[in-house]
């Protein structure tokens, strides 16, 4: 079973994809990790991030995922990026990157390869980003839109920020996020929007918990629907 969960920077989506990645028992796959370790591919090689610049580099770069033991780790050209990739400068690369058709084609393809074959084993993948449910899985069993202010969300991102010992303010840290709005919105190419299908979750008043108990409680419905369909497909 794949589960599609998307939504713009800072809305929860990556702690409540974990937790209800091991809630299900399952795996999590954070797809805008991929974004951000092509977007320091980019930086790396100082490759202007233009639909020109990515034509000589997206062959060249090898993304690796690693989905050991209920966590994700990302690898750049053999070496683990994991930490690294979550860098302001990367954050803002990754949100450019994203919009070069090029670049998605190889990266979709690879989310899409990675999902697949781990749910035709019969585990339960989680899937995280800005268009799961609108391109990447538009069948997925069962689809979440997270949203909430773009103040919660820049309060969120700072705190992530500052643990991770940098220095920034919340007024940079706002800015930034209406700044990836405005661009995830607008692309041109897969813009984040909630799929007709989706159930919308507005965390900004939800505890982490809350959050999952919403999810798991829409899956436990969708399972008891589908099992009551497969007993009359029976009869």
């Amino acid at each position: 079973m794949i589960i599609a969960i998307d939504g713009p920077a800072g809305s929860g989506k990556s702690s409540t994809a974990r937790a209800l990645a091991s809630a299900v028992h399952g795996f999590y796959l954070d797809t805008g990790a991929m974004y951000r370790a092509m977007g320091l591919a980019f930086e790396r090689s100082a490759t202007p991030i233009t639909r020109k610049g990515a034509m000589t580099l997206v062959d060249s770069v090898r993304i690796d995922l690693s989905l050991d033991d209920g966590e994700m780790r990302v690898f750049l050209d053999g070496h683990d990026v994991t930490g690294e990739i979550r860098a302001p400068s990367i954050t803002r690369a990754a949100s450019l990157v994203s919009q070069i058709p090029e670049v998605r084609e190889k990266l979709v393809s690879e989310q899409r390869r990675v999902a697949t074959a781990l749910s035709e084993e019969g585990n339960s993948v989680v899937v995280e980003g800005r268009d799961i449910g609108t391109v990447v899985f538009p069948d997925a069993g069962t689809k979440f839109f997270m949203d909430a202010s773009p103040e919660t969300r820049a309060e969120r991102r700072l705190l992530e920020l500052r643990d991770q010992g940098q220095a920034i303010e919340l007024s940079d840290v706002l800015e930034d996020i209406r700044q990836r709005d405005r661009q995830d919105q607008e692309r041109e190419h897969s813009p984040l929007r909630r799929a007709d299908d989706a159930i919308l979750i507005d965390t900004t008043l939800l505890s982490p918990d809350e959050q999952l108990d919403i999810m798991r409680d829409a899956i436990l419905q969708r399972v008891r629907k589908e099992s009551r369909r497969d007993t009359k497909d029976d009869r």
